[in-house]
């Protein structure tokens, strides 16, 4: 009998993450409190950027974006959001939403497997995710459950599961 597998991968689905941007930017623009502070939130290239003319005001922008992206099934831990820092006469945040497994992440992720898991089962890491293998479908999903309930700093989804 064949090996079952599944990848572990850590990815933003691109068209949620402009949804919820574009929910936020709606809310942005309807809130009292964002009135006459040029309170913004937009795509700059890959990244999202933040502005209000007081550093409370961007937070509450970011704070309003982290819940549509909650809303959307976005994880917070793909969102990469610096301080707030002044510009001008405005204050800004950049935001990042993070893609892929980066190789630490991966090596503590494949050592809490070989750690914790059934000894069964195997994994490999492939670029920027991890595929783990193994002859029982019962220890892969114990794995599944083993890296859900795992206090990790990404997002992870599994696919491909054969």
């Amino acid at each position: 009998m064949a090996d079952s597998s599944f990848d572990v991968v850590s990815k933003v689905d691109k068209m949620e993450a402009d949804n919820a941007l574009n929910q936020a930017h709606k809310e942005v623009e309807q809130r009292y409190d964002f009135k006459n502070v040029g309170a913004s939130i937009e795509w700059s290239g890959e990244k999202v950027l933040m502005k209000a003319n007081s550093e409370e005001r961007v937070k509450a922008i970011l704070e309003v974006f982290e819940s549509k992206l909650i809303k959307r099934g976005i994880s917070l831990r793909s969102l990469d959001a610096g301080e707030p820092f002044a510009s001008g006469k405005e204050f800004r945040i950049e935001a990042s939403m993070k893609n892929g497994i980066e190789q630490d992440a991966a090596k503590k992720i494949n050592k809490l497997i070989r750690d914790e898991a059934p000894k069964s089962v195997k994994s490999q890491i492939q670029g920027d995710e991890l595929r783990v293998s193994s002859k029982s479908r019962d220890d892969l999903q114990a794995t599944m459950a083993l890296l859900k309930g795992a206090d990790l700093d990404v997002a992870l989804q599994f696919i491909n599961f054969r």
